[in-house]
């Protein structure tokens, strides 16, 4: 310490101190995205700074209750869904990021306007048909279903499931609520049969020839064809001469109440670019948000895409809006 006066070796030590609280040995993550679909992408962090975690999972809409009412202590809350996103930033979740690094690596449809929240993987909800009974060429938008050739031969998930929620608030955000209770009410006209429990079945009913199109979240289709290759269905990319496709997120957020939050924000910040990109999106065939990294071949190979540039906080905002307005349609 030759040569410190006493101040400035008083303040050296006190610096030292405050950076490594800032660099903890465990960060505490809630999450909504399955534990095996993250836990490798913690691991790899692990291995490169040291630092472990505490990862809490569970459903969304119980999680945000979790959070909301007992206050838990925890730094970072990843979940599905610009919709659980953009609620999670209403109960006063998360803390405003003011980080260069997110805000250069995530476009800015997939991410909070005011930096609470940041997309980490894409997901597209687009139109899955059976090749056998459809061509490309019948196909255009999510619109068109409601036309008198898709009678009894269409088959939907659910309204309950915040996905559809989701992608009935863009219509309402396209086309105002009048136009998008028409175009739900035209779905609904077109049903093969009751709405199913989640986009595997419905994609299965597809392929059986129960109905001939559905629309569905582009990972379930992945999933399914990895498990049956050789099922009639292919992907088509909704809405490419107007708007683009719909696109939602996988994300996420520090917690306002973060122990670590410096060290909660570099862990997201990580998350946002190179290796960890890749392999977030991978574990669950998804795309990354980053856009200087590329797909895995698996899912490159269903073809690139125009999507909308709709901002994803506009999917929680409308978002009542759409449920009532699904309800009003008979979607149930």
């Amino acid at each position: 310490m030759r040569g410190l006066v006493p101040g400035v070796v008083a303040f050296t030590l006190i610096a030292g101190f405050v950076h490594a609280a800032e660099e903890p040995n465990t960060l505490t993550i809630y999450s909504s995205r399955q534990a095996h679909l993250i836990e490798p992408v913690l691991d790899l962090y692990t291995e490169q700074t040291g630092v472990a975690f505490n990862l809490h999972t569970g459903k969304p809409g119980p999680l945000l209750e979790r959070l909301s009412a007992n206050g838990e202590d925890g730094d970072i809350l990843l979940t599905v869904d610009a919709g659980n996103l953009w609620h999670a930033a209403q109960r006063g979740l998360f803390s405003v990021l003011g980080s260069e690094t997110l805000t250069r690596s995530v476009p800015a449809a997939l991410r909070d306007p005011e930096g609470q929240w940041f997309g980490f993987s894409r997901r597209v909800r687009t139109i899955a048909y059976n090749t056998q009974a459809t061509s490309p060429e019948e196909l255009s938008t999510y619109e068109a279903l409601v036309e008198p050739q898709w009678k009894g031969r269409l088959c939907l998930r659910t309204s309950k499931k915040v996905y559809n929620q989701s992608l009935t608030a863009t219509l309402i955000a396209h086309h105002g609520e009048e136009k998008a209770e028409e175009i739900v009410r035209g779905w609904v006209a077109n049903l093969a049969m009751a709405p199913f429990s989640n986009d595997t079945k419905a994609l299965k009913a597809v392929a059986s020839g129960q109905c001939d199109v559905t629309v569905v979240n582009s990972y379930y289709f992945g999933r399914l064809m990895r498990e049956e290759p050789d099922l009639p269905l292919d992907l088509f990319w909704s809405n490419q001469e107007d708007r683009g496709v719909h696109v939602n997120i996988s994300g996420g957020g520090v917690l306002k109440n973060a122990r670590h939050p410096a060290a909660a924000r570099a862990f997201l910040e990580w998350l946002s670019q190179g290796e960890a990109q890749g392999l977030f999106a991978e574990l669950n065939q998804e795309f990354p948000v980053n856009p200087e990294i590329p797909a895995v071949p698996e899912v490159q190979v269903w073809g690139e895409f125009k999507a909308d540039s709709l901002n994803l906080s506009e999917t929680g905002r409308l978002q009542a809006a759409a449920v009532q307005l699904m309800d009003r349609a008979g979607w149930r």
